[in-house]
């Protein structure tokens, strides 16, 4: 109830007012996910899309699959575990993410570690799931992100720079900006994901994210050329995030309902 009202109220309402709040705010919050939700269903997102893409990669060597194919499993991947999962915790699948928002104060510092750690438990599970699936008959080193030898680490950087870039400028404008269309999200970001792996992902393999790169890395024991696909996705990400952050309009202040039931009058927020 607005202190700015002149009606004197009888305290007894006050008071029944003051509890039906109360009972409103318990009842909201229990429609809020707890932080286990949230690590939960960060490991289960993260396994979703890194399965899709290291199990594209290991039938494209029995049955070629080509690069755009294996960009179709991964940009639907990435679309459904956003529709599906995505509402429990905001949707990052990918360390990039939350670092690029807490670049532009969208996301809690102390969060990102358990953001983090959890992308990379998923990350790590989906080439061990793979190599027991497949009896040890396969060779997980095959889903490592590697590129040419005829392409330079200035060259790999820029391009995982890029597409990390295009990839958090999506994410950016459909997902963070209060103009944009949250129901098309999903489709958006797989699309965004779909484009970059068909372009980039002959060159280096179109990681754009991190945690794609360590976990299947850290299975097979190959770090060659790691640090590429670690930094430049970062860079770029948070590049991105900088960049929509000038490109953003304040949102426009709505007139907050009065529940008094005395008056119909709105008032501005306090």
């Amino acid at each position: 109830m607005s202190d700015s009202l002149s009606v004197n109220v009888d305290s007894s309402i006050k008071s029944e007012f003051s509890t039906d709040e109360g009972h409103k705010t318990i009842h909201e919050t229990k429609h809020f996910p707890s932080n286990i939700q949230k690590a939960i269903a960060e490991v289960v997102s993260t396994y979703i899309l890194i399965f899709a893409g290291c199990g594209a990669a290991l039938v494209n060597e029995k049955l070629p699959l080509t690069i755009v194919g294996i960009a179709i499993v991964s940009g639907l991947a990435l679309t459904v575990a956003t529709y599906s999962i995505g509402h429990v915790f905001g949707g990052h699948f990918n360390p990039v993410v939350p670092i690029a928002l807490v670049a532009v104060r969208k996301v809690q510092f102390k969060l990102v570690p358990i953001y983090v750690l959890c992308q990379m438990m998923g990350a790590t599970l989906v080439p061990l799931t793979l190599k027991v699936l497949h009896h040890d008959k396969v060779d997980v080193g095959v889903t490592v992100t590697k590129y040419l030898s005829s392409t330079s680490h200035l060259e790999a950087i820029v391009w995982e720079f890029i597409t990390a870039s295009i990839l958090m400028l999506t994410i950016c404008g459909v997902a963070t900006d209060h103009r944009g269309s949250k129901d098309l999200t999903g489709v958006a970001i797989g699309i965004s994901v779909l484009i970059n792996v068909i372009i980039a992902g002959p060159i280096t393999g179109a990681s754009m994210n991190p945690a794609r790169s360590l976990g299947p890395a850290i299975v097979s024991g190959d770090y060659k050329n790691i640090w590429v696909y670690i930094v430049s996705p970062i860079l770029g990400a948070v590049s991105a995030s900088t960049l929509y952050k000038f490109l953003e309009v304040t949102q426009p202040v709505k007139p907050k309902s009065c529940d008094c039931n005395i008056c119909s009058h709105n008032h501005l927020p306090l």
